[in-house]
Parts: structure tokens; C-alpha cells; sequence
């Protein structure tokens, strides 16, 4: 039978954020996790060197978007982790604009009725685009925020229909063996693969990502597609996709194959639960500079009011 998620997500045209907006946005707003009202403009927002990136633009999703200040496109786009292209910081910026990204194509099958092969183009127009701004909290104890735009995964999934079968979503990465330096290096066994739980997949903040900052994904950034899931450590959002397939068993994931004491599958941000190398209850705002005071963690990256219920009962300790 057809998955049907039971969230009503409303967009109305006056929410649409101008270009002129988003390109210079200031950002006054409540520092709320410090418990304190304060006024800032560190986190100015602007796409600078934006322009050779193709304009995506789409309507502010205001339902899922945190009032908090971006970073900017500078960070957002040099300073990321897609081992593909090595393991520093500057390595994806540096090395990802060598990707091929045409054609492109994702086939979404397994567990399902109608199974799809799609170009990069269709699937953008498969439902309405919409920007969210989304926390993005690394295991590493950094964050961002950043201004995403897609729509969610659960509109491509219902396509397809998926069986009664269909417990878990599984993504495949693209892997170019001749521009992805990384590959070479073995940190982990390629393609990179990640999943979900079906209800996780299904839930209106997981986000079928195709741009970031109203422009068009950068491939450091992920391009052509991506999925961005907030409440779960960074690791977890794969990028450059080219397969999502629905099945029965959930998966051995790329990084729970490399190492299993350290990343487990779920990978909820969880501040009661310290990486083996390092605590998980602080974490540092990338260009909040070297002296800014670190912010505490919070549980589901913040977002435990809207995700808490997926995981009643559950030992969060054990299955992190």
C-alpha cells in the first residue's frame, strides 16, 4: 500500500524570501540556548562569491526553520567533510569542482511497487522546493547553521510506493574513482552508504536537498542531491546520491562497518552520550572565532520536540 506521512506542511506565497534578502540578511535574534535576550550581527548573512552558482530559489519553510544567525556561504561552502575527497577541512572545496555531475541520474527500488530511475531535473520537480534553515551538528563537536533547500524525502518515497516490507532506507553516494582523491586513501570501504528507519525517512524533516543558500547545491556541498537529516550527527546526511533502496534489514552503514565502537547506526545527537575520543555535551559555532564560548548540546540537536516520539522506549545510551 501507498506510505502517506500524516504532516500537513503549509507554504503561502508571502513567505518567499527575496534574493536581496538572503543575500544580506541581519541577524538580530534571541540567543535563547543561553537563557538570556542579546542582539548580534556576527552571524551577517551572505553568499559571497555566490553568483556562479545558478539561483534555486524557493519559499521559506517556516515550520521547521530555526530563527537563528547563518553562517556564511564562505563557511558553509570550505569548511565540510566528504572523505571522498580527503580528510581536511579544505580538501572538498578544493578538489569537489572536478565532479562530474552530467548527466546524473538516482534509482530509487527495492521494497517498493513502483520502482524509479530519475534524472537530477525531474526529481527537483517532483514536489515544491521550499528553504529551511536546519542546525547542522557534527560528531566532531562543530556546528553550523545553513540555509538548505529542498523538499522532503517522504514526497520521492511515496512515489514509489513502498511495500509492507519497507522497514529501512538505504542511500548510495556516487563514487568517481579518477577526481575523488579520498577513494584511494581506504579510510572506508566505498561507496559510501547510510540509512534510515522508514518512520526517520518518512518524517517531514528529513530533507531531499538540492541547493543551499537560494543557489544550486556546490559539489563540496553534496551536489547534484543530498539528504540532510538535522536531529542526527552530520555523518548521517549522505551526499551526492545516486541509490535509495527500500529492504526489510536495516544496513551496515559506512561508518559503523569502519568503526563500530564509535558510530552507530541511529547517530542522534545526543550530549549523554561522549564520542570515545571526545565529549559530546558542548560543541563550537563554526565563525563564532577561537575565543567565543562553546554552546551546550542539546538533545536531537534541538529538534526533540518534533522527533522524540520515534524513539519512545528505546535506550538511547545503547542505541546510539
Amino acid at each position: 500500500m501507498t506510505m502517506r506521512a500524516p504532516w500537513d506542511i503549509g507554504i503561502q506565497p508571502s513567505e518567499i524570501t527575496p534574493e536581496s534578502v538572503w543575500q544580506a540578511r541581519r541577524c538580530w535574534l534571541q540567543q535563547a540556548a543561553w537563557g538570556t535576550l542579546a542582539l548580534s550581527t556576527a552571524g551577517l548573512a551572505r553568499a559571497e562569491n555566490a553568483p556562479e552558482w545558478p539561483p534555486l530559489p524557493a519559499p521559506r519553510g517556516p515550520r521547521w526553520s530555526v530563527d537563528e544567525p547563518l553562517n556564511t556561504w564562505q563557511e558553509i561552502t570550505t569548511y565540510n567533510n566528504f572523505y571522498e575527497f580527503g580528510t581536511g577541512k579544505s580538501d572538498p572545496a578544493e578538489y569537489a569542482g572536478r565532479m562530474r555531475l552530467t548527466p546524473w541520474t538516482v534509482r530509487i527500488d527495492g521494497a517498493v511497487r513502483k520502482p524509479l530511475t530519475l534524472d537530477v531535473d525531474a526529481l527537483r520537480r517532483l514536489a515544491p522546493l521550499e528553504e529551511r534553515v536546519y542546525r547542522l551538528r557534527c560528531v566532531e563537536a562543530w556546528s553550523m547553521v545553513v540555509p538548505w533547500t529542498g523538499y522532503s524525502l517522504s514526497s520521492l518515497l511515496r512515489q514509489v510506493e513502498p511495500t509492507e516490507e519497507a522497514r529501512y532506507v538505504v542511500f548510495t553516494t556516487a563514487v568517481q574513482l579518477d577526481i575523488m582523491p579520498g577513494v584511494a586513501d581506504r579510510i572506508l570501504d566505498w561507496p559510501y552508504v547510510e540509512g534510515l528507519r522508514m518512520d526517520e525517512a518518512m518524517h517531514p524533516l528529513t530533507l531531499l536537498t538540492f541547493g543551499v543558500y537560494g543557489r544550486t547545491l556546490p559539489p563540496q556541498n553534496g551536489a547534484p542531491l543530498r539528504v540532510v537529516i538535522p536531529w542526527k550527527y552530520g555523518f548521517k546526511s549522505a551526499k551526492s546520491l545516486v541509490g535509495i533502496r527500500l529492504q526489510s534489514e536495516p544496513p551496515v552503514t559506512s561508518w559503523m562497518r569502519a568503526a563500530p565502537s564509535e558510530y552507530g547506526f541511529y547517530a542522534n545527537v545526543n550530549p549523554a552520550v561522549p564520542h570515545p575520543r571526545w565529549s559530546q555535551e558542548t560543541e563550537r559555532r563554526i565563525g563564532a572565532g577561537f575565543f567565543s564560548s562553546r554552546l551546550p548540546t542539546h538533545p536531537f540537536n534541538g529538534y526533540a520536540e518534533a522527533v522524540a516520539g520515534l524513539y519512545k522506549g528505546m535506550d538511547l545510551a545503547r542505541n546510539f
